[in-house]
């Protein structure tokens, strides 16, 4: 049962936030509408987690509350309350709220989920996801371990060693029950379940970037799958599931971040990624190509963006989405974004533009660290992002 809320106090935002029409770097433009609807701060301390379940925002920090944003403003508000604080992941997926915490143990819809030390994990979880088909709930965490849990009997059904480091993050393809994972590691690993066992395989290991893997997000149809990976280097890498095969291949990376990607969440055709550098960038991808066009920064953080996700509000000649991010500056922002179509066809001329620029910008980047500074000191000190 949700309780109102009486803290906390909506910030509209300034008449220099609202529409505008973003820069464009494709030929010919297409365009991109986009405005911050809400900007609430959060008087409890950082946000560690989000989730969104047909448009109604989730929201857990370091108190046993859960805040909950109501749209279509979200100016009306409420919370749930929890037995313990410090809600590192969130999860909503049908009418299931599932939430991890600092003592290692997760709950759902508010009934504990881990009611034994024996398949517990020995760090923080880190990230959750959930595969409907089978009704399993998977959990990375800092442990470097990843266990799947049958919701149906609250059972521990399979627990492995993922990675050599933190997992970050953690997916699931809903067609074919892949699970794939990233880590501090610097890789990403793509896992499947032994057919008629409950134990995990490793299919695949994707290794392409040096730096830690801090986001992973997936795009599919009937027709295609591409995987994405945010590192702290400040890259997005792409693969493309090859069909008959099922193998990933490598279909280059997007660059435009000067930090850390820490957040990634896939819509249709849009990537939105969030970075250390307190922006949010929007791509599209081209049907039936690996080609992505850059869209626009939502400028409006004032620190790293932690969290993101987004929904659909309309999709017809214009798509319509309700965009939601948390930032390590204690607020949470809502984004209303249009996309108008647009061709996105690439002369040669104009393809050869864009390498040439691209071997610029990466020329740019090689005077950078390869680490984003933040991450090294928080590193050093022993004391990983969250």
């Amino acid at each position: 049962m949700s309780e109102p809320d009486p803290q906390l106090s909506p910030s509209r935002p300034s008449s220099a936030s609202m529409i505008q029409l973003s820069p464009l770097h494709t030929s010919p433009p297409s365009s991109l509408l986009y405005c911050c609807i809400t900007a609430l701060h959060h008087d409890e301390g950082n946000i560690l987690s989000l989730a969104v379940l047909r448009g109604i925002a989730f929201t857990g920090s370091e108190s046993r509350r859960i805040r909950i944003w109501w749209p279509p403003e979200f100016v009306k508000r409420g919370y749930l309350k929890v037995k313990s604080g410090d809600v590192r992941a969130l999860l909503a997926y049908g009418n299931k709220l599932f939430t991890t915490h600092k003592d290692c143990k997760s709950w759902s819809s508010f009934s504990l989920f881990s009611r034994t030390s024996l398949h517990q994990h020995k760090d923080c979880i880190s990230c959750l996801a959930y595969y409907q088909a089978e009704g399993l709930l998977y959990k990375g965490s800092w442990d470097r371990t990843v266990k799947a849990w049958r919701v149906s009997d609250k059972k521990c059904v399979d627990s492995f060693v993922a990675h050599e480091d933190n997992v970050n993050g953690i997916v699931v393809n809903q067609e074919d029950g892949c699970v794939f994972t990233c880590s501090s590691d610097g890789s990403v690993k793509i896992w499947r379940r032994v057919y008629g066992e409950s134990s995990h395989t490793l299919t695949m290991f994707l290794k392409f970037q040096p730096s830690p893997v801090n986001a992973l997000a997936l795009s599919w149809s009937t027709s295609s799958c591409f995987l994405y990976s945010g590192s702290s280097d400040g890259f997005i890498n792409l693969w493309e599931k090859e069909i008959g095969s099922g193998r990933f291949n490598h279909g280059g990376f997007l660059q435009g971040h000067r930090f850390g990607i820490l957040c990634l969440v896939t819509v249709e055709m849009l990537v939105f990624s969030g970075s250390e550098d307190t922006t949010i960038r929007v791509w599209r991808r081209e049907k039936g190509s690996c080609f992505h066009a850059y869209l626009a920064v939502l400028d409006g953080h004032t620190r790293p963006v932690r969290f993101l996700a987004a929904c659909l509000e309309m999709e017809k000649v214009v798509m319509g989405l309700l965009v939601y991010s948390v930032s390590l500056d204690q607020t949470f922002r809502v984004w209303r974004v249009k996309v108008f179509p647009g061709e996105m066809k690439v002369t040669v001329e104009e393809d050869q533009r864009i390498n040439q620029k691209s071997k610029i910008d990466l020329m740019e980047y090689e005077i950078s660290p390869v680490l984003s500074p933040s991450w090294v000191e928080r590193k050093l000190q022993g004391n990983p992002l969250h």
